[in-house]
């Protein structure tokens, strides 16, 4: 991948070829299409050759997969047909426990995605983080939260996952990572709940969010768009700072390199650019 704003990645099942055209025409920034768990056991060598036969009908798509997991009869199968296509441009790792599991992953030549869903993921996290070819770390708290014991949806379950959110924005930092995405949000329905959590991930510093419905993809984006105050305070901030004053004053609030840093951040999220 070339370009490290994503604010949204698309999961479309394998076994539903028909949806990736749909998926890729959502406006998400990425689109992984799923052998691991949105496919039947019974279903996944036909699944594998259902999206090879679309990688082959579809040469100038671009998406990543998410693979069967280490350890799973078709995980090698999955990287090799990852390896053979130019059109698999990453690839999502499900249930990440240790660098070794990503570096023979990145074997295959593509940039990898390590997810991050168990305790033995997260203690080995720093090792992950730095193994070859990551790019970003991705969070998956479902799968997390049942092997930590947690009760799903409960405010302490929510104060629980939201340290392993920090690790994963740690280790992201300190490997140099692009940003890591949040786990999905599993209530279709409730979009003021998704908005919400978008949100928050955002100010928490997450890049984006793993999505499971093409309908996410708007309010996601819109989530994280900054508001036009919060943009034309970057621009003024950004035009001050071309003065070369090591610390100055915008509408009575004193500037120095954090705070810049911040408005240029602010428009990267919003895809604008200052010259």
């Amino acid at each position: 991948m070339t370009d490290p704003i994503v604010r949204s990645a698309l999961f479309v099942p394998a076994s539903r070829p028909e949806r990736i055209p749909k998926a890729l025409a959502s406006g998400a920034d990425v689109v992984i299409v799923d052998l691991e768990d949105a496919v039947q056991e019974s279903l996944k060598e036909q699944a594998r050759a259902d999206l090879e036969a679309f990688l082959l009908a579809n040469p100038d798509a671009r998406l990543l997969v998410r693979v069967n997991a280490a350890g799973h009869p078709g995980h090698a199968a999955d990287l090799a047909l990852c390896q053979q296509h130019a059109g698999v441009v990453g690839v999502l790792l499900p249930k990440v426990e240790s660098a070794g599991q990503v570096n023979r992953a990145a074997a295959c030549g593509k940039p990898i995605w390590p997810i991050v869903e168990s305790a033995k993921g997260l203690v080995e996290l720093a090792g992950i983080a730095r193994a070859e070819g990551v790019e970003r770390l991705s969070f998956g708290a479902l799968d997390l939260g049942l092997d930590l014991g947690l009760a799903s949806g409960t405010p302490a379950a929510g104060r629980m996952l939201d340290q392993a959110r920090y690790a994963v924005l740690l280790h992201s930092r300190m490997a140099e990572l692009a940003p890591p995405l949040d786990s999905v949000f599993p209530d279709i329905q409730d979009r003021e709940g998704l908005a919400r959590t978008a949100a928050d991930a955002a100010d928490m510093g997450f890049g984006g969010l793993l999505c499971i419905h093409p309908s996410q993809v708007a309010i996601v984006h819109e989530a994280l768009r900054p508001g036009a105050d919060d943009l034309a305070w970057a621009h003024r901030v950004l035009t001050a700072s071309a003065s070369g004053d090591g610390v100055f004053v915008v509408d009575g609030q004193m500037i120095d390199a954090p705070v810049i840093g911040r408005a240029r951040r602010l428009l990267q999220r919003a895809g604008q650019a200052f010259s």
